[in-house]
């Protein structure tokens, strides 16, 4: 702010001022780019290139696939001194909004009528790329897509000569190693944590992130390729593994599996391994849990889902990874 004084001396020298800018005004915009996260078109504006160069990182491996109104995303990058890891976020929904906020430098707001988000981003999360990548630009894009055109689902998917599978499970039930184990064993991967099942048609049409796969730490004592990478803190609130699965030249990956079986993963101690009928009210609920938006999109989410609910449902009971991976290919082979 200007002072009077300052105001006179400047009007007295017939200074040209110029406040069509607030203080408050976030940073100006220029740089633009059209990305395709899983397929669906998405407009991002920065005033940062090393925010366009992340974005190809995250989103650069996907081609366009759908005609869909863009999803626009707004990052204001701002200066700041600090060179610490902001916080992980905290979140509410207000109804057509969803809220992040990190802290005063980092927060994210994103209108789901409207199809946008606006996002404050410091220097210091400039710094911490895991953390950027999962907190903010991946869920930015995801959350629009799981309200608008998806439905999400908190589950793994492979596939096996067509058939999809997709393994359902509480964090920590074994989604991604079971994934990964599959797709070394020579099966199609999709995902490892996060499916999406695409809202429209009469198929059970699964999407995924087949280009990486998230470990717990203890991933390296089942997988000697694993134990060399490096332990990334902070991504997922907690030290995760991130393998791209560009690098593991024998495993086949695809963007979508038709599901045709539905696997809820049980590693509990004891008892006798074995794959059985699992209730399809329990997988119903499981599903509904996660999911939020106005009482129209709900209504879409539970019909996609009622529809993926037509596959056969079974929970495994695992303690052994080899024979999991061998049962679940015995069920794709005799279905049962």
């Amino acid at each position: 702010m200007m002072t009077i004084e300052e105001l006179e001396s400047a009007c007295d020298a017939s200074q040209m001022l110029d406040f069509s800018r607030h203080l408050l005004d976030a940073p100006e915009l220029p740089l633009q780019r059209m990305f395709y996260p899983f397929g669906f078109p998405a407009e991002l504006r920065t005033n940062s290139a090393e925010i366009l160069s992340i974005s190809e990182e995250v989103w650069g491996v996907y081609e366009p696939r759908f005609d869909t109104k863009p999803i626009l995303v707004d990052v204001h990058v701002l200066e700041c001194d600090s060179i610490e890891c902001p916080p992980a976020p905290e979140y509410r929904i207000m109804q057509p909004l969803l809220v992040s906020v990190a802290d005063s430098n980092n927060y994210c707001i994103c209108d789901l009528s409207q199809h946008r988000t606006q996002m404050v981003i410091s220097t210091a999360a400039l710094r911490h790329k895991s953390y950027l990548r999962y907190f903010f630009l991946e869920s930015t894009a995801g959350c629009h897509i799981a309200n608008q055109h998806t439905t999400p689902i908190h589950a793994g998917c492979v596939a096996l000569e067509g058939s999809g599978v997709l393994l359902c499970g509480d964090s920590g039930a074994g989604k991604s190693t079971l994934s990964y184990a599959c797709a070394r064993s020579g099966w199609t991967y999709i995902t490892d944590d996060c499916s999406y099942l695409l809202n429209s048609g009469k198929e059970r049409i699964v999407m995924g992130n087949s280009h990486q796969v998230r470990f717990r730490p203890s991933a390296g004592e089942l997988f000697p390729e694993v134990s060399s990478l490096e332990i990334t803190p902070r991504a997922a609130g907690k030290p995760s593994i991130e393998m791209p699965t560009r690098l593991m030249h024998r495993i086949v990956r695809a963007e979508t599996a038709e599901i045709d079986f539905i696997v809820f993963l049980n590693r509990r101690t004891g008892g006798v391994p074995q794959l059985t009928r699992y209730r399809t009210d329990v997988a119903r609920q499981f599903m509904r849990q996660v999911l939020f938006g106005s009482a129209e999109s709900l209504a879409v989410h539970y019909e996609a889902i009622e529809r993926l609910l037509t596959a056969e449902v079974f929970e495994l009971r695992y303690n052994d990874l080899d024979w999991a991976v061998e049962r679940l290919r015995a069920l794709v082979s005799e279905g049962r």
